[in-house]
């Protein structure tokens, strides 16, 4: 644990600015903390979430992510998504990402069982030498009627915020216009198709 402290206070970490926890290429934690830059520098699995914000006319809420991020500036993407931290749980995450990228604060009474859980998978990403993202990512989706004028985007995160169809979103991937992590589509597909 000395370890984890001195990381704490090390230059690298000020710089990365969070610690998430290493897991195997299974998805199973193994309590080792590492800096957000290590694990990607070295292509470490971590675990991150994405939330798919639907309203009650299935439309879904998606942001177009802002031209200054590190990766994949100015695409499209989910209503949300982001790493999780050493020592939070996904569903937690997925809460907090919601409030900070959107600005929108959840209800009290929200719970456990309002994040839908709609599985995990494995995607990476070889983005350079120095940059491989090696993530499985727990999906969620969470339904909420949410106006476009009471969402606050965080402007270094977010440059646009509106709602789609799966059909618009499918056609927006297809055109390269997503975030190439796209495995969620299928899946929220055939959610949405029950309905």
């Amino acid at each position: 644990m000395s370890d984890i402290r001195e990381k704490i206070h090390d230059k690298e970490y000020i710089q990365a600015g969070e610690l998430l926890e290493v897991i195997n290429e299974n998805g199973v934690g193994t309590n080792r903390p590492a800096t957000r830059g290590e694990v990607h520098k070295q292509g470490l699995w971590h675990r991150a979430i994405i939330v798919a914000v639907v309203n009650d006319e299935n439309r879904i809420l998606i942001q177009k992510r802002a031209k200054t991020k590190e990766k994949f500036p100015g695409l499209w993407d989910l209503s949300t998504a982001g790493h999780v931290p050493f020592g939070q749980d996904s569903v937690s995450c997925a809460a907090t990402e919601i409030m900070e990228e959107l600005g929108y604060m959840l209800p009290k009474k929200v719970g456990v069982r309002d994040f839908r859980f709609m599985g995990s998978f494995r995607n990476q990403l070889p983005l350079s030498e120095t940059f491989i993202e090696n993530q499985f990512y727990d999906f969620f989706i969470y339904n909420l009627n949410v106006h476009l004028s009471d969402i606050h985007i965080q402007k270094d995160e977010v440059e646009e915020v509106r709602y789609a169809t799966i059909f618009e979103i499918k056609e927006m991937a297809d055109q390269g216009l997503f975030h190439p992590r796209t495995e969620w589509i299928q899946i929220l597909y055939r959610y949405i198709a029950r309905f």
